[in-house]
């Protein structure tokens, strides 16, 4: 869902408000838990969800790096979490605030920044940037803790991997939509892929040869269900050889993060049974992996 939030005037404190499809137990899960925390905002190790704690950690704005101190004020389980935010070297001292509030099996995220005003007048730190960014960082919350609902409903059906990679997202999405990128790096190691056609959008049809390091050839055929540039792809993607017309069905999302694009591949099959078969015979997890480690390096190429 959208967030809803306030734009006034710089001395106002800054909300953001978000509703999660998800219960308030796992909100407070990806807010409070480091390796959660990773996925949604950045990578901050020394973080706790205890009073004094202190953490801190780097961020680019208006092309420099700041240095982010921060100590935890408030800690009330499943209902509220608050810690100071100010950078290393300026003036200004201000306070960010998570309130959950549980709503059956759904959430209200409210975040609220107070203390802007007392930042110096940089571009850096207008309200706008922060307004941006805090809406950018929910919206990845709100992707994540949706995304850990689906996993336990769908856990035993699934198969998941996320990949942070050093490439702006219009790059990225260039590289896994165009056949001329797509035949120089697609697929698992040792792995050629040869593409017949290619009709990117909802309905269409993209059949494609996967040449296997062993000889063999594997005939794909994928079938577009939404095609969002640069945001996300959905579609089934399913054997030209194969009886049943899908094998599985895949989503993968394209999320923008300080220059950076974070890739989610999430493949869902149609029985536990399917999914323990791609992984026993084919080798799923560790070919999954294979296959963002070599965009990744592709990406770091091109």
């Amino acid at each position: 869902m959208a967030a809803k939030s306030n734009l006034a005037t710089r001395d106002e404190p800054l909300v953001v408000e978000r509703t999660f499809d998800a219960p308030v137990a796992l909100v407070w899960r990806a807010l409070t838990e480091v390796d959660d925390i990773k996925h949604w905002f950045v990578d901050v190790p020394d973080f706790a969800p205890r009073v004094g704690c202190e953490f801190q950690f780097y961020g680019r704005g208006d092309g420099c790096e700041y240095l982010h101190r921060c100590r935890v004020t408030e800690v009330v389980p499943n209902k509220r979490l608050a810690y100071t935010w100010r950078y290393e070297g300026y003036d200004g001292d201000s306070l960010v605030t998570f309130e959950l509030f549980a709503e059956g099996k759904r959430t209200t995220l409210r975040l609220t920044h107070t203390g802007l005003e007392t930042f110096p007048t940089l571009a850096a730190f207008a309200k706008a940037n922060f307004h941006r960014g805090w809406t950018e960082i929910t919206e990845s919350l709100s992707h994540l803790v949706e995304t850990r609902r689906s996993e336990k409903l769908l856990g035993d059906r699934e198969i998941v991997a996320t990949r942070m990679l050093d490439a702006p997202r219009e790059l990225v999405w260039k590289v896994w939509t165009d056949p001329g990128h797509i035949g120089k790096w697609w697929g698992p190691n040792g792995f050629r892929t040869t593409t017949h056609s290619m009709d990117l959008r909802p309905g269409g049809h993209w059949r494609y040869v996967m040449h296997g390091p062993d000889g063999r050839d594997y005939h794909n055929r994928v079938t577009y269900l939404e095609v969002v540039r640069p945001e996300r792809l959905v579609y089934n993607l399913g054997s030209e050889e194969d009886v049943e017309p899908v094998s599985h069905h895949v989503t993968v999302t394209f999320r923008e993060q300080d220059g950076r694009t974070r890739v989610d591949m999430r493949m869902v099959f149609a029985s536990a049974a399917a999914r323990t078969h791609v992984i026993e015979t084919h080798g799923a997890f560790e070919g999954l992996k294979q296959h963002l480690g070599r965009l990744e390096a592709y990406l770091e190429k091109a």
